[in-house]
């Protein structure tokens, strides 16, 4: 059993005392190693070219359908097409080139172009949205006014998102001018910054959530959340919002707030808000059985979690860490879990002390509803961050939280099951983490990224499709 060595994602530095005596293993009985797992081929689809001989530290995947390419952006601030087959990778843009003026912010582990997305309308000429997409990057220019703040006396760097517009949707380079601004936030601190940017895929024309943008916003960074900003309804961080980029109504007039947003009208709060109570909310997805949008959501100490996520839903933190009251940097209160009234709680969690790995990050997500994998279909998938690893639990009878549904996923390589970590490995034989990142397509094919070693992986049937 290989021991993982954990990535800055968990790190604390602001323990909040309290008087109950904290526990520090909320599920004691460990994930289950040895059955249940699902063992799966896959490919090595498309590498990512090294950057002065380092590897591109892959974050994110997209399809953009229209132009019948994908995209995968790096940390340091390029974005890649990749044809359909894997075949052919084609520089993009790189929003850190100096024309730009952007200054991507990518020396931390946690920090640089953090996501992307393509408006719906990308590639319809006529459209409104045409030849629209947003990253979602931390900056070094800090000069500009915020548009959010956090309350803390610190501005370590700002996270902006951004629009561009290309002149034409199929270029096979970006085309069009400097990018527009659409918000900015102040970041109190160098960990915990922007998550995922996104749009509905399944809203279609004409429905309310069509061509509305998803952000997740962590809740500043230290440990503990200690400005207090998750459950503060005034502030962004901790959130995850909900806005209309071609809008205008927000404060600044550069985009828009939908009318129907939970906290829209009421006072001491943010329309952009969709939820709130979140810690680091790091990928989101919906479910295109049901619609339901879930959220897998970087812990504290303690518990990783998966939730779901619904208009003005308070998923707990920093008063819960999962099912169980937060307390401090040292461990949860293991009475009374689930007790509070209103909350949105977790259908999966797992904890920081199983021994499968030693420290943890939770991240994923997708819910397979194709039949090309079929010991994945109706399975929710999700990984583990620093330690590669690949988790299923049943998507059509989720957990209440906990651990115990939890079964592995591992990789067939020439006969032999193996981690993402592993594989990683062989050609980065010191690599310590995976920094697993999914990615999936119109096709709801499911890719699996690294920071490591530029490869982006296929997942495909196995020929023996039994389980353990």
């Amino acid at each position: 059993m290989f021991r993982f060595i954990f990535c800055s994602l968990c790190l604390a530095v602001s323990p909040i005392a309290h008087a109950q005596q904290p526990s520090a293993d909320p599920f004691t009985i460990p994930i289950e190693a040895n059955a249940g797992i699902i063992t799966v081929d896959f490919v090595e689809f498309a590498r990512i070219p090294d950057t002065n001989g380092e590897a591109p530290r892959l974050m994110h995947l997209v399809d953009e359908p229209r132009s019948q390419r994908l995209f995968v952006s790096a940390m340091t601030g390029a974005l890649y097409s990749v044809s359909r087959d894997g075949k052919t990778v084609t520089p993009f843009i790189d929003i850190n080139a100096a024309k730009w003026g952007v200054g991507v912010q990518s020396k931390g582990s946690e920090q640089g172009l953090q996501s992307f997305a393509f408006h719906p309308e990308f590639g319809q000429r006529g459209a409104p949205g045409y030849g629209k997409f947003y990253t979602y990057t931390d900056t070094t220019n800090i000069t500009p006014q915020p548009d959010f703040v956090s309350g803390g006396s610190e501005r370590t760097h700002d996270t902006v998102l951004l629009e561009w517009t290309a002149k034409n949707a199929e270029a096979a380079n970006y085309d069009g001018g400097a990018p527009k601004e659409l918000f900015r936030v102040a970041q109190p601190f160098r960990n915990h910054n922007g998550g995922q940017v996104g749009f509905n895929t399944l809203a279609t024309r004409g429905s309310p959530d069509y061509g509305l943008l998803y952000v997740g916003l962590a809740d500043g960074g230290s440990g503990g959340d200690p400005l207090n900003t998750a459950q503060n309804l005034n502030k962004a961080f901790g959130k995850i919002l909900r806005i209309d980029p071609l809008g205008t109504n927000s404060a600044s007039g550069k985009y828009g707030i939908p009318a129907f947003n939970p906290f829209v009208g009421k006072p001491d709060t943010l329309g952009e808000i969709f939820a709130y109570g979140v810690r680091n909310p790091q990928r989101f997805t919906w479910d295109s059985k049901n619609g339901t949008m879930y959220v897998a959501e970087i812990g504290q100490n303690q518990v990783e979690e998966i939730s779901p996520v619904t208009s003005g839903a308070n998923l707990g933190w920093n008063k819960w860490e999962g099912s169980y009251r937060y307390l401090s940097r040292e461990g949860v209160d293991l009475e009374n879990p689930r007790s509070e009234p209103g909350l949105t709680w977790p259908v999966i969690e797992y904890d920081h002390k199983d021994p499968l790995f030693t420290r943890v990050a939770i991240t994923g997500i997708s819910i397979y509803r194709q039949n090309a994998i079929r010991q994945l279909q109706n399975r929710l998938i999700f990984g583990d961050n620093p330690s590669g690893e690949l988790f299923h639990v049943n998507a059509d009878n989720l957990p209440q939280g906990g651990q115990s549904a939890i079964r592995r996923i591992l990789l067939n390589d020439k006969g032999q099951q193996k981690t993402l970590l592993q594989l990683i490995r062989e050609k980065k034989p010191h690599a310590t983490r995976a920094d697993l990142r999914f990615g999936t397509d119109i096709q709801g094919r499911l890719f699996i990224l690294n920071k490591q070693d530029g490869v982006i992986r296929l997942l495909v049937a196995a020929k023996n499709t039994a389980s353990n």
